[in-house]
C-alpha cells in the first residue's frame, strides 16, 4: 500500500539535530574544500606559465591525474593509504583533503582561462609604470580575472556540495548519509530524503545569491571606480612616470 506523505516526519527530520549538525558538516567539507581548490588551483595556474620546462611538466601530471581517477578512489586512498605513510586524519580532515586537491585540478583550468584573458597589452602598460612581475598579477591581472571566474567558481561549488555526499564511505556522518540512515530506521524515504533536498536547495541558493552580488560588486559597470581606472589599480607605492 502507497503511504501517504507525513508531513509530520518530514518536519521532524527537518528541524532534528542529527540532521542540522550533518548539514553543518556537508556544509563546512564544501567550503572548506572549495578553499583549498581555489588556493591550490591559483598556485597551479602560474606554475603552468612558468618558463622552467619541469614545473610545467609536474603541473600537467597532476592536471592528469586527479581528473583522471574518480573522486571516490581519492577519497578512499587518503583515507586508508595515508597512514601507511604516517599521515593519519580524521575522516572530515581527509574529505577536505581529498576533495580540495581534486577541486585544485579543476580550478587551475578555470583560473588559467582566466588569467589568459586579461591582455597583454595592460600587462605591458603596467610594467612600463615600473611594477614588478608579481605586481602586474597581484594588482593588473587577479582583479580582472576574478570578475571572470565568479560563475564557474560558483557551478564548481554546487558541484562540491553534491559531492560532498562521496565522503560518506569514509563514514564521515554528512547529510546524505544521516538522511539515508534516518529512512532506513522509520522507511519514510520520501520525507527523510526530501528534508534532506531542502538542505542543499538552501545552501545552493544562499551561495547563489552571493555570487550574484559578487557579480554585481565586481562589475566594471556598477562598481564605483571610474570607467577610465578600471582596467587596473596602481598601488600607491609604484613609481610615477616622468613628466
Amino acid at each position: 500500500m502507497l503511504h501517504l506523505f507525513s508531513f509530520q516526519v518530514f518536519v521532524h527530520d527537518l528541524i532534528s539535530v542529527d540532521f542540522a549538525d550533518a548539514a553543518v558538516m556537508t556544509l563546512w567539507i564544501s567550503l572548506a574544500a572549495l578553499l583549498v581548490g581555489l588556493a591550490g588551483g591559483l598556485v597551479l595556474a602560474v606554475l603552468q606559465d612558468q618558463p622552467l620546462r619541469v614545473l610545467r611538466g609536474v603541473v600537467r601530471f597532476y592536471l592528469w591525474l586527479f581528473r583522471g581517477t574518480p573522486a571516490l578512489l581519492q577519497i578512499i586512498f587518503a583515507f586508508n593509504v595515508l597512514p601507511s605513510f604516517g599521515l593519519l586524519l580524521p575522516g572530515p580532515a581527509c574529505a577536505v583533503l581529498a576533495l580540495g586537491m581534486n577541486e585544485a585540478a579543476y580550478m587551475a583550468e578555470i583560473m588559467r582561462a582566466g588569467i589568459g584573458a586579461v591582455g597583454e597589452g595592460q600587462r605591458d602598460a603596467a610594467r612600463a609604470l615600473g611594477l614588478a612581475e608579481w605586481e602586474v598579477m597581484r594588482f593588473v591581472v587577479l582583479p580582472q580575472a576574478v570578475r571572470i571566474i565568479i560563475p564557474p567558481v560558483g557551478n564548481q561549488f554546487i558541484g562540491m556540495l553534491k559531492l560532498s555526499a562521496l565522503v560518506s564511505v569514509i563514514g564521515v556522518h554528512e547529510l546524505l548519509l544521516v538522511a539515508d540512515q534516518s529512512a532506513s530506521g522509520n522507511f519514510r524515504y520520501l520525507e527523510t530524503l526530501s528534508a534532506a533536498a531542502v538542505y542543499y536547495l538552501v545552501f545552493t541558493t544562499l551561495f547563489m545569491a552571493v555570487q550574484h552580488w559578487l557579480e554585481r560588486r565586481l562589475s566594471p559597470e556598477t562598481s564605483k571606480v571610474p570607467a577610465r581606472h578600471a582596467a587596473f589599480s596602481i598601488p600607491r607605492s609604484a613609481p610615477e612616470m616622468s613628466r
